[in-house]
């Protein structure tokens, strides 16, 4: 009998508890908050749901939108429920309600809050951290106050956090940008800003206090070019573990793999990674026509080109970081990394000229067709530390050490072999194209040691004052050597030609300090900064022509920027920054490249650093539906750095043998110089909308209008530019996440013509499997319409203009695999202090001797 009785007690329970889970149920929660005086929306509450006998665990969590109204959706039991509502400087608004079997939902009506005094009477106090707070500089969402936090990682996460965007392929974007800087607990962290989307899908949210967007970045910030900031900020420290990430991925050009892990063991924490891809690209084909005018602007003749070219090359990416705590107010941090790659080519065309005056096929005047080998390989290779030492008396004041090396080597190997179609061609142009297969070897390189000292203090509770010294340590070094065949066929032996070579070696010594004041009054908030950078050049030629030369810059670099809190979600910022670029090897090289003799490129040792100065006024406001940015900014520039091509004869251009080109019969010769003055006013935005729980749609605008001169070359150039990026994301069955993205953007503005229009598209789709989502596959296709695109763009001069034309292909289709083991519970500290060096003007690469 008492075992019936067991058995009737059991299956009653099994009964009543299946019938309960059987209740669960999706509910419809709704109303509005208004001010009890102003009778207005409060916007950005936050709304917090919970079980009344579990007062302690919050079922759902949300804001309201710009006009206090909420609806929210909830999975749960009929029973009794409380709803708190709390808002910065507001009182705290409770409210009981019951859900009942059968109902769709509930509409609390309007609920009345108003501000918030000291006077207490038997107030129940509930503390609560609003999800979403601004501040003048920046936007904080509270990950640990939002329950989806219990089970997802930090990548999911980040597509709720405003102004941020994670797309189908998990890239993302900060501010409408993928250039963006993140930092761990304040202070910077290369490895994450490098690789963000593996390391933050294998970030617990549950060891995430909360995520700061810094959209307005001060002094102690390198800000150039960066869309915003992406501070993460733990829960503590202390955790112990590991994480290890490996990945590989194919496609139609290539394919490659990668490896991330990370450990940590007491106060010391390691991490790095290393990353190998191979691309192999379809042939490209090129065309180009310059038309040569004579002096009443008629077409006297043409020449013509067609060439193709077809390489294939590989890059890798390698870093090692790591950090050790001495105590609580001294850290010590290290990195050692590379990057590089090295690719090789083969290019083969025809170049011929016409007299427009005569009729085909008479009026042929010469041809002749180039063929071309080439290899480069180039690294940079980097190490650094800092030394860190906060106050134990003073917070925030910090005192930093550091010192990086750097090395950049670069190579670059060709072999040119030049044929003739003598028969078609009169006789008086034949004795002038005795065009000499060569050979030339290049190597460069830039080494730097830098030396760096930061300081920052509070002073009272308003005024903060940060100062420092940088020295730089940096020497340019740059060989080309061009050996010509004895012969006509490449294999035959080859002769060094001195005068045709060139080494030469380019030193740099910069010294700098700065200054930095920076004001917070309530919604009001301040920064400004000088920066004195003394620069000296040593110009030393040991092979071939040029004069050896010194030469001293001084430049003060002023900074300001103001900030005003419009309200809780929006803000409106003003600044002016002054930046310095100096020129690299690309364009401060001599030596003379004529690959081809009818376009040939030199660098000008001689260029100066360039100065530019931009404003910016910016206006951000987000809610949980839409986020927007938008600036409106101008800049100009009077000494920057052009490069002008013209129709030269051979004989004018210094340091060219003009025996193996075409003869006194003119050339396109191309150089740099500082002679551009510019004026650039533009506006931008960023739109997000979330349109539904699993759909998003993000748009990236901008458009400006820009002025280019010269007036010791009498150049002029105007006009408009637009670029657009688009795309929406949406989340499938299957919680399959499938991304669709457009770009475009009209041809941009040159001094001496216009480049060229482009788009571009995509589709992909994402799905991870597993335990915690430790397993992800991707598959993806760009420009699957058509397999080449075209490139075309425009050049006048002088006495000429030229349309160049560039079909390649950009169809790009694959797949990629990633696997997770261990959990990341740690991160390498960082001090809050490093070395960005980001002065140098960079170039192209490809350019055979003249790289």
């Amino acid at each position: 009998m008492k075992n019936k009785l067991l058995l009737l007690f059991s299956l009653l329970c099994l009964i009543t508890t299946t019938g309960y889970a059987q209740q669960m149920a999706s509910y419809a929660i709704k109303g509005v908050l208004l001010d009890s005086l102003t009778q207005e929306g409060e916007p950005y509450a936050t709304i917090r749901i919970v079980k009344k006998e579990v007062p302690t665990k919050a079922l759902k969590m949300a804001v309201t939108d710009t006009k206090g109204r909420f609806a929210e959706k909830m999975n749960a039991t009929p029973g009794l429920y409380t709803l708190t509502i709390s808002s910065i400087g507001k009182t705290t608004v409770v409210k009981d309600f019951t859900l009942n079997l059968g109902d769709k939902g509930i509409d609390l009506g309007t609920l009345y809050t108003a501000e918030a005094t000291n006077e207490l009477k038997g107030v129940e106090v509930i503390a609560q951290k609003p999800l979403v707070k601004a501040d003048i500089d920046k936007i904080e969402y509270n990950v640990q106050d939002d329950p989806d936090s219990k089970t997802n990682t930090m990548l999911e996460m980040l597509r709720k956090v405003p102004l941020v965007t994670v797309d189908g392929e998990d890239k993302i974007q900060v501010n409408g940008s993928s250039n963006f800087k993140v930092h761990v607990n304040g202070k910077p962290n290369n490895m994450m800003s490098n690789n963000p989307t593996e390391v933050l899908k294998s970030m617990p949210a549950t060891s995430i206090k909360h995520i700061e967007v810094i959209t307005n970045p001060g002094p102690k910030y390198d800000a150039e070019g960066v869309g915003g900031i992406l501070n993460i900020v733990t829960v503590g420290s202390g955790f112990e573990g590991y994480t290890a990430t490996f990945s590989g991925n194919a496609s139609n050009n290539g394919g490659g793999g990668s490896a991330y892990a990370t450990v940590k063991k007491g106060k010391f924490t390691l991490t790095g990674n290393y990353s190998f891809n191979f691309n192999n690209r379809p042939r490209s084909y090129s065309n180009n026509q310059r038309e040569n005018l004579n002096a009443g602007g008629q077409v006297d003749t043409k020449v013509i080109s067609a060439s193709s070219s077809k390489n294939k090359g590989s890059f890798q990416h390698g870093n090692v970081e790591a950090s050790y705590e001495v105590d609580t107010l001294r850290l010590i941090t290290m990195s050692v990394g590379m990057y590089g790659g090295g690719n090789k080519g083969n290019s083969e065309g025809t170049s011929w000229m016409e007299d427009a005056a005569l009729s085909s096929p008479h009026n042929l005047l010469y041809k002749y067709g180039t063929a071309g080998n080439n290899t480069s390989d180039w690294y940079s290779i980097r190490g650094n530390i800092d030394y860190q030492r906060t106050s134990a008396k003073v917070k925030d004041r910090m005192f930093t050490l550091s010192y990086k090396v750097n090395t950049q080597p670069e190579t670059s190997d060709g072999y040119n072999k030049y044929t003739y179609q003598s028969e078609e061609m009169p006789d008086e142009w034949i004795s002038l194209l005795r065009l000499r297969n060569f050979r030339s070897d290049g190597r460069q390189n830039s080494a730097e040691h830098t030396f760096q000292a930061d300081y920052t203090t509070p002073i009272g509770k308003l005024h903060t004052l940060e100062t420092g010294l940088k020295y730089i340590i940096r020497n340019n070094t740059s060989e080309d050597w061009r050996y010509n065949a004895q012969g006509m066929v490449p294999s035959e032996s080859y002769e060094l030609d001195k005068e045709r070579s060139s080494h030469y070696e380019h030193l740099n010594d910069i010294l700098a300090a700065y200054l930095g004041y920076g004001l917070k009054v309530k919604k009001f908030s301040g920064k400004a900064g000088l920066r004195f950078e003394r620069t000296m050049q040593d110009v030393k030629y040991i092979v071939g022509q040029g004069d050896d030369f010194k030469v001293n810059f001084n430049d003060w670099v002023p900074s300001a920027s103001l900030g005003y809190k419009l309200t809780e979600m929006s803000n409106l910022r003003l600044g002016y920054n002054m930046r310095i670029w100096r020129p690299s090897i690309y364009f401060l090289n001599p030596y003379v490249n004529d690959t081809d003799p009818m376009n040939i490129r030199k660098g000008n040792p001689n260029l100066e650093s360039e100065k530019s100065h931009s404003f910016n006024l910016s206006y951000s406001n987000f809610t949980q539906k839409v986020n927007l940015n938008v600036s409106l900014r101008y800049s100009f520039n009077n000494n920057g750095i052009e490069q002008i091509t013209r129709l030269t004869n051979p004989n004018d251009i210094e340091g060219l043998d003009p025996n193996p080109t075409i003869g006194d019969k003119e050339v396109l010769f191309s150089t740099y110089e500082n002679i551009g003055k510019s004026k650039n006013a533009g506006l931008s935005a960023y739109v997000n909308w979330n349109a539904t729980p699993k759909t998003r749609i993000y748009a990236n605008l901008s458009g400006d209008y820009r002025q280019l001169n010269s007036p010791a070359q009498n150049l002029k150039a105007s006009g408009w530019n637009a670029f657009a990026y688009g795309g929406v994301q949406h989340t499938l069955p299957l919680d399959i996440r499938a991304s669709l993205n457009l770009m475009g953007a009209t041809p941009y503005i040159m001094l001496q013509g216009k480049g060229s229009s482009f788009y571009d598209y995509g589709i992909s789709l994402n799905r991870s499997f597993l335990k915690e989502k430790r397993l992800t596959l991707s598959g993806y296709a760009n420009n699957f319409f058509q397999k080449y695109m075209n490139s075309d763009s425009k050049l006048e001069g002088n006495g000429f203009r030229q349309a160049n034309s560039f079909r390649y292909s950009r169809m790009r289709y694959g797949f990629s695999v990633s696997y997770r083991i261990g959990e990341l519970k740690a991160s390498v500290k960082k001090a809050s202090r490093s070395i960005e060096n980001d002065d140098v003007k960079g170039g192209e690469k490809g350019e055979g001797g003249g790289t």
